[in-house]
């Protein structure tokens, strides 16, 4: 079967969790997380949790857990924390828990994030994988790069990773 075949039996709503991880932020200044919430909903997707985290490895390490076991959630979307300070945690604190990385992920991400900004897209780790049987998509904080990945890469594919990460 080929991509196009595949695309057209994916679910059309995909239940999400969203996980942002910062120590500057709060619920209301938070913009990634309202732009990752908003823009979900818009296309149909149901958001059945939204938590805000420190960077602490132990708290990232236990949200994680909890939503790859609940089983609604379908998607776990993190946001912040994988930049190259000490400070970012999110990217080792999460591969080890990824049974699969999605590196094109990340490539596609750096790609578009190039010709937006040029050489400092290098600073970026974001990353996707499977851990039992649900996607996790890592992001960096910033809002410019959660509406990029949103736009051009979650949402016109989010049905399709789910339909093969569950298989």
């Amino acid at each position: 079967m080929g991509y196009e075949n595949h695309k057209q039996l994916v679910p059309i709503t995909i239940n999400c969790a969203i996980v942002i991880i910062s120590d500057s932020r709060t619920e209301k200044t938070d913009e990634s997380g309202k732009a990752l919430s908003e823009g979900l909903c818009s296309a149909g997707h149901k958001i059945i949790d939204f938590s805000l985290l420190k960077n602490d490895p132990s708290a990232i390490r236990s949200k994680l857990g909890e939503l790859l076991h609940t089983p609604e959630i379908q998607v776990v979307i993190t946001s912040g924390g994988t930049g190259a300070s000490k400070m970012d945690v999110t990217i080792e604190t999460v591969l080890p828990i990824l049974e699969k990385k999605l590196d094109g992920f990340g490539e596609l991400f750096r790609s578009l994030t190039y010709d937006e900004i040029s050489t400092g897209s290098i600073l970026s780790r974001a990353c996707a994988g499977v851990a039992l049987g649900k996607v996790v998509i890592c992001l960096p904080g910033s809002l410019n790069a959660v509406r990029l990945a949103l736009e051009k890469i979650i949402l016109p594919e989010v049905g399709h990773l789910v339909k093969e990460a569950s298989r």
